[in-house]
């Protein structure tokens, strides 16, 4: 059978696409590499100390943890805060991101040191995607509702904080998260991604099931988009804080330290 110049196109794109499926799926289970290199990035209404928990297990674990203090200024100046710290790494890296610092996590996790990708409850954009319009197909957190404004700094409502992003964490506890939020510039919001690390580095994500900061269905789309091996943990958007050893336990997957 002869196929004319149209029918030849259309199939070498069908093939094509097939082929980028294909490869997608493959780097999305591939085993990923033994790390004992962890960096943890923060997201938004929040600091470094958010991984505190998560620290101390992958520390008693043996490996070498270290929590990036993200600006929260523009998405290329939170880049370059975790590719310096990247590049102080020795050997391969498991890079991890929380929230917004998903982003963070989908552009300089194409460094070569990165071994494996991990999404807690976090943005995984595609490169050049505009989140919040992608954001936009799905119900609105109620989150949202509780940003406030000083000038180009946002930050979070002590009452929103407590009840849609620490939901599921003691009042008392929250109330110190709180105190220690990091406010955003309204210049952060507005960054894209120009890569996407997760098409071709293996891919974790943990869902938080109850969670009021990123609809949980778009976390799900998301996980289920970049191939990643996914976990659902009934916890608020702070799953890293309050089911520790959930996260944990992905993490350590993702370095090739067990599963």
């Amino acid at each position: 059978m002869t196929m004319n110049r149209r029918e030849f196109s259309a199939a070498l794109i069908v093939g094509a696409a097939a082929s980028f499926v294909s490869t997608r799926g493959l780097a999305a289970i591939a085993a990923p590499e033994k790390a004992r290199n962890i960096v943890l990035v923060h997201g938004l209404f929040a600091d470094g100390s958010c991984w505190s928990e998560v620290i101390a297990r992958l520390q008693a674990a043996g490996l070498n943890v270290t929590a990036v203090q993200n600006p929260l200024t523009t998405l290329p100046d939170a880049v370059a805060s975790a590719l310096t710290v990247l590049e102080r790494q020795e050997g391969p890296t498991v890079l991890v991101g929380h929230s917004f610092s998903g982003m963070i996590v989908t552009e300089a996790g194409v460094h070569p040191k990165v071994s494996a990708l991990v999404y807690v409850a976090a943005r995984a954009p595609d490169a050049g995607e505009d989140y919040t319009a992608m954001a936009r197909k799905y119900a609105t957190p109620p989150a949202s509702a509780g940003i406030v404004f000083d000038g180009d700094q946002g930050r979070l409502t002590e009452e929103a904080f407590l009840r849609d992003f620490a939901g599921d964490i003691p009042e008392a506890k929250a109330r110190v998260l709180y105190a220690v939020q990091e406010p955003f510039h309204k210049a952060l919001l507005t960054g894209k991604t120009t890569q996407a690390a997760w098409r071709s580095k293996p891919s974790f994500y943990a869902v938080s099931t109850e969670d009021r900061t990123i609809n949980p269905d778009l976390e799900r789309f998301m996980a289920r988009r970049m191939g990643a091996k996914t976990i659902e943990v009934k916890a608020s958007h702070l799953s890293l804080i309050s089911h520790p050893d959930e996260i944990s336990q992905l993490i350590l997957e993702a370095a090739g330290q067990r599963g």
